[in-house]
């Protein structure tokens, strides 16, 4: 992280921590971890395709699936994320 760069925005009912990778981190974060106590943390994942993907996966096919229940599930595209909304195409 770059220190100098990110921020923390506290209001009456909402936190806001913006974070700024270093110049020599390079690609998306996958996930975070936030709590409390370094003991006690709890994950969250961004909102990415490769996440939304696996989520849903696990969502329709919960326990390890064949390859053709795998193959007959639908196909999942993230279109559009704001701070509102989320934008998923099923075919």
């Amino acid at each position: 992280l770059l220190s100098p760069e990110s921020s923390v925005s506290v209001s009456a009912h909402n936190a806001v921590v913006g974070l700024a990778k270093a110049p020599g981190s390079t690609g998306l974060w996958d996930k975070f971890s936030f709590g409390l106590e370094p003991s006690a943390l709890q994950e969250r994942l961004f909102v990415s395709e490769e996440n939304i993907d696996g989520f849903l996966g696990t969502a329709f096919c919960p326990s390890p699936c064949s390859q053709s229940a795998l193959e007959s599930q639908p196909l999942m595209e993230v279109l559009d994320v704001t701070e509102d909304r989320i934008q998923i195409r099923v075919e």
